[in-house]
Formats: structure tokens, C-alpha cells, sequence
């Protein structure tokens, strides 16, 4: 006869193949296995961490755990993560991130404090300070030159179409005016050394600019995040008027394909070979003398294959000048870029990324990009 303990372990392992509950319910990693007995949900460990920081909302236990009552396991039964999700999503704007497990730790701590704690998807007026269209406040500041963090004042207005900051607190000019339609955000803590470190990218003379950013708050800084996704969105649907919802959310802010050092040579491949920091932002091949420049050295438009564009391991025998041990070049309609990796696992990872890019056909917008690049003095 099975004991009690090993009916309710059972009837767990049952309820984790109903749909919705073989994912975790607020990251989609797959085969979670602690469950908030207090919100009837199954999520994955890392999660748990999460809502064990508000006990007073839900308490977690792992399901291989003993101790589990038949009361818990059938309030379990009656929720599960699709009714959660109706519940505690159910005014969700479209443009909010929704963070995976490969997301930071702020994004998912936030988005799992705004969906239970603050039930910010439950009542709309929660997400004023994000969706309202306008947002002004504080962040600190990484200084361009000197390295230093300062407290600069940012204005979010979408009526603008555009996001400010001040160099002084009572500064009636901006000092710089970041158009809505160039902008891009992305969360950076270890590069940044802050966990609500921000990285916002913008074009000026259509070369990117970088800024790094963040808040002691962590709330306040996702929700500067996705005051942009917002502003980006409406943005975007006057744009694109006849595009849906589910299109427009791809476009509002991007992640970097890839980051990292490697070395490179110049255009006639004489000169020595020169440590870069990396970023492959979708098509744009950026390169910087350090992680935290404020502007490129130099981009490359890396196009698709139909268009003549070819990723290649090794580097030309002709090659001259030390450097490391791992080539890889990239040949375009004009030139052939070379680039050197420190060991074989980036060399891999590099021409993964790439090798993604050049799969992917050209969209129509991309080749006014390549355009603009040829005739870049």
C-alpha cells in the first residue's frame, strides 16, 4: 500500500505533465520542479530563489521534497500555471519585457515582484510609470572621459520622440537628444560592474554611441527599461501602421548577438594585429579600444550570403605579424576583414554569430544600411 507521502509526490508528478506546468511559469525554462504551494504554480529553481524573497506571497518547496499535504497538493491542482498566467497577466502591456532564463537576475526578480507583489498586471494604473509616456528622474551616469559615474537627469518623452539628459541639475539644454526611432537598451551588470547596470546605444551621424547607465533602485531601472520599450513601441505602431502587435514587440530593444576581445588588422593587412572589444549588434560588427567606450573605433556591415558576404576560419597565408592562434576571416563585396581569436571555443562562438547573420536574407531597410557603410570615409 502506498503511503500518504508517496500518493501526494504522485499526484505532483501528474499535475507537472498537465500544459503550462512542464515550463516554469515565469521564465519557460523547461521541467521546473519547486512549486509555490501558496500560488499553485510549478517554476524552476532559479525562480524559487526569487519568490523565496516574498514569503508573505508565496512559499516554495521542491517536489522531490517529503512533507507535502494533500490540501497543498490539491490547491496545486486547481490553479497550475495557465490559470496563474490568466490571472496575474491578464492586463500585461505588449511592449513589457518578459524576461527567459537567460535574462539577468533584476529582470526576472522585478518582473516576478510586479506580476505577484505589485499585481501590476492586475491594476493598469500600476504601470503609469512606465507606460505614461513621459518619465523623468535620476541615474547615474558613466562619464565619457574620466570613467566616473555622476548623477545626470534623464527626460523620456515620447511626445519628443526622444530621450535626454542634463549635465547639470539645472540645465535648460540638453546635452545630448537621443531620437526614440535609433534608440536601444539593454541590461549589462557584469560589464557595467553594477547589477542594474544599463547599456542605452543610440545613432548620432548614424554611428552608434554607447551610454552606461543604472539606479541603486532596481524597480526604477526596469522601469526605465520599459518606459523606452514603451515609447519605442508607439513609435513603431505609427510607423508601421498595418504591422501587428507580435511584429512590433520583436523590434522594440535587442540583445547583442555576441560580445567579446579578439584582434584585428587594418585594411592592408601589414599592420600589427590590435586587441578590440567585439559587439555584434545584429548586423553592425562594432569595435572599441575598451569594453566601456563611449563610440566605436570602427563598424563593419556584415550583409548575407546572397549578397556576397562569406565567414571563413583562418586567416590568409599571407598573413603578417603576431597575433592569436585562432583566425577567422570575413569576406564582404569590398574587402576581407581579419580577425583573431585567443582560443578555439571563441573562435567557434564567433563564427556561430556571424555565421547567423550571413544565413539570413537581407531585409529591404538593411541595404540603405550597407549603402550608408560604403560610403563611410
Amino acid at each position: 500500500m502506498a503511503t500518504e507521502q508517496e500518493k501526494n509526490k504522485r499526484r505532483l508528478q501528474e499535475l507537472m505533465e498537465r500544459p503550462g506546468n512542464s515550463c516554469c511559469v515565469d521564465c519557460g525554462a523547461a521541467d521546473p520542479d519547486w512549486v509555490s504551494f501558496t500560488l499553485g504554480v510549478f517554476m524552476c529553481q532559479r525562480c524559487s530563489g526569487i519568490h523565496r524573497n516574498i514569503p508573505q506571497i508565496s512559499r516554495v518547496k521542491s517536489v522531490t521534497l517529503d512533507g507535502w499535504q494533500a490540501t497543498e497538493v490539491e490547491f496545486i491542482a486547481s490553479i497550475g500555471n495557465n490559470a496563474a498566467k490568466d490571472k496575474y497577466q491578464q492586463k500585461m502591456p505588449p511592449f513589457y519585457y518578459r524576461p527567459t532564463h537567460t535574462d539577468c537576475q533584476l529582470l526576472q526578480e522585478q518582473w516576478i515582484r510586479a506580476k505577484y507583489e505589485r499585481k501590476e498586471f492586475v491594476h493598469v494604473e500600476k504601470q503609469e510609470p512606465y507606460s505614461a509616456g513621459y518619465r523623468e528622474g535620476f541615474l547615474w551616469k558613466r562619464g565619457r572621459d574620466n570613467g566616473q559615474f555622476l548623477s545626470r537627469k534623464f527626460i523620456l518623452s515620447e511626445r519628443e520622440g526622444a530621450l535626454k539628459y542634463f549635465n547639470k541639475h539645472d540645465a535648460r539644454e540638453p546635452k545630448a537628444i537621443m531620437k526614440i526611432h535609433t534608440l536601444n537598451a539593454t541590461f549589462q551588470p557584469a560589464k557595467i560592474g553594477h547589477p542594474n547596470g544599463l547599456q542605452i546605444t543610440y545613432l548620432k551621424d548614424n554611428s552608434t554611441r554607447n551610454i552606461f547607465v543604472y539606479h541603486e533602485d532596481g524597480k526604477e531601472m526596469v522601469d526605465w527599461f520599459n518606459g523606452i520599450r514603451a515609447a519605442r513601441f508607439h513609435y513603431l505602431q505609427v510607423a508601421y501602421p498595418g504591422a501587428s502587435d507580435a511584429d512590433l514587440v520583436t523590434k522594440l530593444t535587442r540583445n547583442y548577438i555576441k560580445e567579446g576581445y579578439m584582434e584585428k588588422t587594418g585594411p592592408k593587412q601589414t599592420e600589427g594585429f590590435k586587441k578590440r572589444w567585439f559587439t555584434m549588434d545584429d548586423r553592425r560588427l562594432m569595435y572599441f579600444k575598451d569594453a566601456l567606450d563611449a563610440y566605436a573605433r570602427g563598424e563593419v556591415f556584415i550583409g548575407s550570403k546572397e549578397n556576397s558576404y562569406t565567414v571563413l576560419p583562418g586567416l590568409p597565408p599571407s598573413t603578417q605579424g603576431n597575433h592569436w592562434k585562432f583566425g577567422i576571416t570575413i569576406v564582404t563585396p569590398d574587402r576581407k576583414f581579419l580577425f583573431a581569436c585567443e582560443t578555439e571555443e571563441d573562435q567557434r562562438d564567433w563564427i556561430a554569430a556571424f555565421q547567423k547573420v550571413v544565413n539570413r536574407p537581407m531585409l529591404p531597410q538593411e541595404y540603405a544600411v550597407e549603402a550608408h557603410f560604403k560610403h563611410k570615409p
